[in-house]
């Protein structure tokens, strides 16, 4: 069980985070359309998987503003951003933010991705969203990097990101 922090205090995490190497768990999640879309949809592609707690808070809002402008000139490279917020929610907020060049999903249906990548909030204010995690998975579904954000309120180390995927492009 991971654990990563909420403004100082622990927060302890479902399961286990999926171990580099390892062949990434399909999933399905909602799109903004309400289409569903999974994992294996990307197949050939570098998957970068963005675990948020929610779009509508200012640093998750951040990271997807961020990866959209980061991921523009990636060949082959999709940017997933994943969280429990309804698909009506992501659409408003591409929308408004003019953001196009990443996929939103909604784990609020089925929870799988959550649950099977060990990003599963267990307790304290956030209880049943998703920590945040950067996982990117390589062309042969394999996980090449995950990278923790200890501290959930804090944006990643997205030039350790970039440096990982032109490793994988």
């Amino acid at each position: 069980m991971s654990n990563v922090t909420f403004k100082g205090n622990a927060v302890s995490l479902a399961g286990s985070l999926p171990a580099n190497n390892s062949t990434a768990p399909d999933f399905t999640v909602v799109k903004s359309d309400l289409s569903e879309v999974s994992l294996s949809n990307f197949e050939g592609k570098v998957k970068v998987l963005i675990a948020v707690p929610s779009i509508d808070t200012g640093v998750c809002a951040a990271e997807a503003r961020a990866f959209n402008t980061k991921l523009n000139n990636k060949e082959n490279v999709v940017g997933l951003v994943i969280s429990k917020d309804l698909p009506f929610a992501q659409k408003r907020f591409c929308e408004a933010e003019g953001l196009a060049n990443i996929v939103t999903g909604s784990d609020f249906r089925y929870g799988q991705f959550a649950q099977q990548y060990g990003t599963l909030m267990l307790d304290g204010p956030l209880k049943g969203l998703s920590a945040r995690v950067i996982f990117i998975v390589d062309k042969n579904n394999k996980i090449a990097y995950t990278q923790v954000i200890t501290e959930i309120t804090t944006e990643p180390d997205y030039d350790a990101v970039l440096a990982e995927i032109d490793k994988l492009v």
